[in-house]
């Protein structure tokens, strides 16, 4: 399987922003998505990883396959990105509410 693939090219993308804006994103007044950036880093580059070793171990690990990477790859950095974002707004809103009382 080569699902992994898109997850890592999305961590490197991911990487190359976040070195770009590396002092937006240490402001006070970033905004959400660029400030936790680090953490969709991260995520995406363990789980890139761990894919790589679990898919290793099984012996399925495959260097290109267009169905694999159309049918999991793509779904699966997609959805982690959608759930990233949607903790990085709700977790800088609660922030804003927490500071705000």
């Amino acid at each position: 399987m080569s699902c992994f693939l898109v997850p890592l090219a999305e961590a490197v993308v991911v990487s190359a922003i976040r070195k770009g804006n590396e002092k937006k994103i240490q402001a006070d007044d970033a905004r959400p998505l660029l400030r936790h950036l680090p953490t969709l880093e991260k995520m995406l580059w363990g789980g890139s990883l761990m894919l790589v070793v679990d898919h290793a171990i099984n012996w399925e690990l495959t260097v290109f396959s267009w169905q694999d990477i159309l049918t999991v790859g793509v779904p699966m950095a997609a959805v982690l990105t959608a759930v990233w974002a949607v903790w990085a707004v709700w977790k800088s809103r609660r922030k804003t509410v927490v500071n705000v009382q």
